[in-house]
């Protein structure tokens, strides 16, 4: 069946994986096809940024005609700053993992969200280095024991903490395991006007995968605490109006910036998104107790995002022609006599 644009979900899919089988990346690539199809992206006008490590490779797996950039180690964030300055119709989708993001890369990560980078930043945390054997990474958890590599006695780096302190307006937890709330939250990010973060916790099947560790499948089966039940509401679709009833307050709805909504629907924790020092001690207190709460976990209405602070004309500036990028000669003149 096809969606808005003529395109089947077949069309938005990649190059065949070559992650190990189970891996919960794969899953995620898989939900990212799904939300795309879904929301009918023009392939044409996306661009796909990541790093280096497991999650790094997958955005060779969806997506396939779109434009794509695999950066270096941790300096992914750098790319996709330049690329959305210089064109501002590009959807930008980042993908990266804990050691990308929590280690080489997190001063630059801490940085695009102090900016306001308009993009998806997809997380794909593991709590290990799978790509160079299984290594404890920032996000591994404390006490955790490893078969080759010991006990791990370090705290890790909440990565969703991080982005909340450093300013990011659209903050997100899931489980790869949970395709729904995978997929709802994405459609969310992807309405948003800014750095939207989403972290998956996304287990490894072959180094990190013990029944034990927080970032296992058994464990977020067992253990995985929606804060939420979501919907997604598109821009434009009209639901059914239904007499407001007594229970109407425990339901919050937020709007994206295209007019979309996120509706959600307060289980038992009564988490309110839109409540930045809630938001800290939930997270605070899920790290001391390692509860493993997923869903949105910060919302606020949009900043302005990069280009607007930098106040760059509308028109992307990949697109400007010569005469409109080379001053004439008389322009550079009296531009040099204004500083004399």
């Amino acid at each position: 069946m096809a969606n808005a644009i003529g395109l089947e979900r077949a069309d938005y899919k990649g190059s065949p994986s070559t992650l190990c089988p189970g891996c919960g990346h794969d899953s995620i690539s898989n939900q990212i096809i799904s939300v795309a199809y879904d929301m009918s992206l023009p392939m044409h006008r996306v661009i796909k940024l990541s790093g280096i490590g497991c999650s790094s490779k997958t955005p060779a797996y969806f997506l396939g005609r779109s434009h794509a950039f695999n950066a270096v180690h941790g300096r992914m964030p750098s790319v996709a700053t330049g690329a959305t300055t210089a064109n501002n119709q590009l959807i930008a989708i980042a993908v990266s993992g804990d050691g990308d993001t929590g280690s080489i890369g997190l001063g630059q990560y801490k940085h695009l969200i102090r900016r306001n980078v308009p993009l998806v930043y997809v997380i794909e945390n593991n709590g290990v280095y799978g790509l160079t054997k299984g290594q404890f990474s920032a996000t591994s958890d404390e006490g955790q024991k490893l078969k080759y590599y010991g006990l791990n006695e370090l705290p890790a780096i909440d990565l969703c903490l991080e982005a909340v302190v450093g300013g990011a307006t659209f903050v997100a937890r899931s489980f790869s395991g949970d395709s729904k709330q995978v997929q709802t939250l994405l459609k969310a990010a992807m309405a948003h006007r800014g750095t939207a973060v989403v972290d998956i916790i996304s287990p490894c099947v072959t180094f990190n995968n013990a029944d034990e560790a927080n970032k296992s499948y058994a464990y977020g089966k067992a253990n995985e605490k929606p804060l939420h039940e979501y919907e997604f509401i598109p821009a434009g679709y009209v639901q059914p109006r239904e007499e407001i009833v007594a229970d109407y307050e425990d339901a919050i709805e937020v709007q994206m910036h295209d007019g979309s909504f996120i509706k959600l629907k307060k289980l038992d924790n009564g988490h309110d998104p839109r409540n930045r020092r809630q938001a800290i001690d939930v997270l605070e207190q899920a790290q001391r107790e390692q509860l493993f709460l997923t869903g949105l976990l910060y919302y606020e209405e949009p900043r302005p995002i990069l280009t607007e602070t930098l106040r760059i004309v509308d028109e992307p500036l990949a697109l400007l022609p010569d005469a409109k990028l080379r001053p004439s000669e008389e322009a550079l003149t009296n531009l040099m006599k204004s500083f004399m």
